[in-house]
């Protein structure tokens, strides 16, 4: 289930900001206190628009198990302005569907609600689990759109990051 953020939230968010193996494919992990400034950040912007990177719950068992959602990229690229769909997932939730169940979703919401033309999602190269998440959902890729994140450090080696598009399906 997509939903607002709680109070919560911010210890197992923390936890997954500090597992490097889902931060593999970030810059680094994230402090407590970078992680609370993260969450609020994304309730912010929920609260205020009414859209964003909603909190993720296991319907079964109502654990937070990440976030997905929609986003805004804040940095200049060949393809922004654009609204992206992205997720992270603690590790305990991999494999199970949910990022492409919620990231379907997420598109729905994009597509219906906002009524988006397009929306773009990217990742560093070397995350294939989220390129695969990408295929499932039914975006595609154009390896020419494939570029280097402004925000990450020349030489790292998630410096390239591949696009995926998908736009929206005719009524």
């Amino acid at each position: 289930m997509l939903r607002h953020w709680r109070e919560e939230d911010r210890a197992p968010f923390a936890e997954m900001g500090a597992d490097p193996e889902v931060m593999e494919h970030f810059p680094a992990q994230l402090s407590r206190a970078e992680s609370d400034a993260f969450v609020d950040g994304l309730g912010g912007l929920l609260e205020r628009r009414g859209w964003g990177l909603w909190a993720l719950e296991e319907l079964s068992t109502g654990r937070f198990i990440g976030f997905t959602g929609l986003n805004e990229p804040g940095f200049a690229a060949h393809f922004t302005p654009a609204t992206e769909v992205g997720w992270r997932l603690r590790r305990d939730a991999w494999g199970r569907g949910y990022a492409s169940e919620a990231a379907r979703a997420a598109l729905a919401f994009a597509f219906e609600y906002l009524e988006l033309d397009e929306v773009v999602s990217f990742t560093a190269a070397t995350n294939s689990r989220s390129q695969a998440v990408m295929r499932r959902i039914g975006m595609t890729t154009d390896r020419a759109e494939d570029f280097d994140h402004p925000t990450v450090a020349e030489g790292s080696r998630i410096r390239r990051h591949v696009l995926y598009r998908l736009r929206r399906p005719a009524p």
